[in-house]
This record gives C-alpha cells, sequence and structure tokens, in this order.
C-alpha cells in the first residue's frame, strides 16, 4: 500500500514559473515528451545562488515493476548504491517520515549519513529522501526517483529519473559540486541496471523451466 504523498513543503521539488524542462542525456524525444509531466511535478527545482540541482536517466532492460522493487528499498540502498558499506534503518516500519543511518566506504570526503525518507508512493513508483545529518559535504541534500515503464512491439524497457538539489560547499564551484554528485549518481543507476537486469533474466529463466 503506497504511503500519502506528503503536502508541498520546502523538501519537495517546486516547478519554478514559466520553466521549461530540458531533456536529459540518455533519452529520445518520444520518451522525453511522456516523462514531461513527471519531469515538471517531481524533478524540477526552484534553485538559489548557493545551490545547484541535476537531473539524470538510465534506461533499463527489465519491467518497471522488477525496477521498482529494488528502488523502493530505503531500508536497503546498498543493494544498487556503491560506496555504502551498512544501512540501518530507525525504528520497525518503512514509511515516510523514517530515518536511515548510513556508513559509508573509506576512501570518499563522507563518513556518515542520517537519512529521512520524504517520499514512496507505490502507485506512482515515486520515492525521495533527504540527507539531514552525518558526517559529509553534501549538506542539504534532498533527492527523489521515479520509475517508468514504457512497452512498444512487444518490447518491455524501464525508465528512472533520479534529481537532486544541493548546497554548493564552501570553496567548490557549482561544476565541481554537480560533478561529484552526477557521478556519484550515474554509477548507482547503472548497477541498478546491472541488478534488475539480472532479475529480469533469472525470473525469464525460471519461467521457461515451468513451461
Amino acid at each position: 500500500m503506497a504511503d500519502p504523498i506528503p503536502e508541498p513543503s520546502s523538501s519537495m521539488p517546486h516547478p519554478p514559473p514559466d520553466s521549461e524542462p530540458t531533456i536529459p542525456p540518455g533519452l529520445t524525444h518520444d520518451e522525453f515528451c511522456k516523462l514531461i509531466p513527471s519531469i515538471t511535478q517531481f524533478h524540477t527545482y526552484s534553485v538559489g545562488p548557493d545551490k545547484c540541482s541535476s537531473l539524470l536517466a538510465q534506461r533499463i532492460n527489465a519491467p518497471h515493476d522488477v525496477v521498482w522493487s529494488i528502488v523502493r528499498r530505503f531500508d536497503n540502498p546498498q543493494t544498487y548504491k556503491h560506496f555504502i558499506k551498512s544501512c540501518a534503518l530507525k525504528g520497525f516500519q518503512m514509511a515516510v517520515g523514517c530515518t536511515r543511518d548510513v556508513n559509508v566506504i573509506s576512501g570518499l570526503p563522507a563518513a556518515t549519513s542520517t537519512e529521512r525518507l520524504d517520499i514512496l508512493d507505490d502507485e506512482r513508483k515515486v520515492t525521495g529522501f533527504s540527507i539531514i545529518g552525518g558526517e559529509h559535504r553534501l549538506r542539504n541534500y534532498r533527492s527523489v526517483t521515479t520509475v517508468h515503464g514504457f512497452e512498444r512491439e512487444g518490447r518491455i524497457w524501464t525508465i528512472v529519473l533520479e534529481s537532486y538539489v544541493v548546497d554548493i560547499p564552501e570553496g567548490n564551484t557549482e561544476e565541481d559540486t554537480r560533478l561529484f554528485a552526477d557521478t556519484v549518481v550515474k554509477l548507482n543507476l547503472q548497477k541498478l541496471a546491472s541488478v534488475t537486469e539480472g532479475l529480469a533474466r533469472d525470473a525469464d529463466g525460471n519461467k521457461s523451466q515451468v513451461m
């Protein structure tokens, strides 16, 4: 059962007036046109002078329900997210408002991260979180991920959109901050594709054995 969408607040994206979505790299024009409503609603931010944001896309050759089953697991991000040593969910229920403590592997400019689940909508396949504490440089980091199924001429695939907004650390440029955050998100999305495409192949193989 989907958790309710929270009322608009500072933790959720807000489209600026008269904003025009720009196509993320990797999407076809047809895919982008179908995704514009979701981009406008969930992935458009009002960004001040000391913040930066970005939107990334990943095409995955797997059904959207398989992809969503992994993305929705706020309690187990290390399934597809690199650089996470461990994750502990605070409390007994994965619901909007719950938090997790993440330990990051050595070698990154971070050690720990405390993160809050801002949105989890199983019907629309939308999830998002904010970083609210920990030892890291990503101050006021907020992220939203949406999962979108496509089907054409018998082919099924999924597009995952992930966006974020974050403060630019003192001494860093907007380009440096975006490059670092984009690299981490891209690596995570690539691993998500690898994991879920493997799950889809395994499911197809099991079906073939039963038939």
